[in-house]
């Protein structure tokens, strides 16, 4: 459940009557989601989606991705739009918690993608990175490289409780990014957590992408390597290159990849899986059993990492190395 504060009848119709979205007719809790408490509110005027904003999320951070929501959906991106209270503002206070209510998008996300949901997942990612591009605010990415070694040295000392070894591939592979990570390739505004749960699609239509709040300044290419991850693996932990293929084509068709971003997408894709082991192997290991946050298995991605070492070229990964680089 990822409910992680209720709210009462009361207080949300105290807090509605900020808004002008008409009269509550129901709500409830949705239960998918790790950060956030988020609810569907229908009211005589539609639907939204309500979200309290939880602990791990930083107060100053939420202008920043409310500012883009509303930026990229002038550009035509579908996603979802902020609503703004009376008094102009978008982000209001709920049970002791900054809170948003956002636009309800129609579609469901795949639990099984197909191909084709892989290639207009590349061609929305694109699509967002050039829409992103003329976005005036910045955010650093903590979870970026420079962010991965204060989590390791969290976790490290208890890695080989998760499988033996693990500590000693896992310092090799860190030292290996740092050594390694490209630092000039082109940059924007990126995603960086769009998993199949965060794309909805209404049959092989994507109908929009959600959930900005890991969204910041960054390296493009490196968005494109955590969609490799999140949609190209099967659960048999085999990587699918046909998949890979029409991810990069969607992508590429859209915005070609420059040839230091085709090169470097080997090391941007096993730090990409590098990334969400670590912030799974520290939930892992530093989270109680019970608690509301939903630990993930790490060893998911320890073997993305494994596979991710054995790649020397972007072709590897199904991109068309003459007709997919500008």
């Amino acid at each position: 459940m990822a409910v992680y504060t209720d709210i009462n009848e009361i207080e949300l119709a105290a807090f509605l009557d900020g808004y002008d979205i008409g009269c509550l007719l129901s709500y409830k809790g949705i239960a998918e989601g790790v950060e956030n408490s988020n609810y569907l509110l229908h009211t005589d005027k539609g639907s939204f989606i309500l979200t309290l904003y939880e602990k791990r999320v930083n107060r100053n951070d939420l202008p920043f991705f409310i500012g883009l929501m509303q930026h990229l959906a002038q550009k035509g991106i579908d996603c979802p739009l902020p609503v703004h209270r009376k008094d102009g503002a978008t982000i209001g206070e709920l049970a002791g918690r900054p809170a948003a209510i956002v636009t309800f998008l129609e579609g469901m996300w795949m639990r099984r993608p197909t191909v084709a949901h892989c290639h207009a997942v590349g061609d929305a990612l694109a699509r967002m990175h050039l829409a992103g591009l003329d976005f005036s605010m910045r955010r650093e990415n903590a979870l970026s490289v420079s962010g991965w070694r204060p989590l390791w040295d969290n976790a490290k000392d208890r890695a080989d409780e998760v499988e033996p070894g693990l500590g000693a591939e896992t310092e090799a592979d860190l030292a290996f990014l740092e050594a390694s990570w490209p630092a000039s390739l082109p940059g924007g505004v990126i995603h960086a957590d769009l998993f199949p749960d965060n794309v909805f699609f209404l049959g092989d239509r994507l109908s929009g992408l959600i959930d900005f709040y890991f969204a910041s300044t960054d390296l493009l290419a490196y968005d494109l390597a955590v969609c490799l991850n999140a949609w190209c693996f099967e659960k048999d932990f085999s990587f699918n290159l046909t998949k890979g293929t029409a991810l990069l084509r969607g992508y590429t068709s859209v915005r070609p990849l420059g040839e230091e971003e085709a090169a470097a997408l080997p090391v941007l894709a096993r730090g990409a899986a590098l990334r969400f082991m670590l912030t799974r192997l520290y939930d892992w290991l530093n989270v109680p059993d019970g608690s509301f946050v939903v630990k993930k298995d790490p060893m998911e991605y320890v073997r993305r990492m494994r596979f991710h070492r054995q790649i020397n070229s972007a072709a590897e990964y199904g991109l068309a190395l003459n007709k997919e680089i500008k």
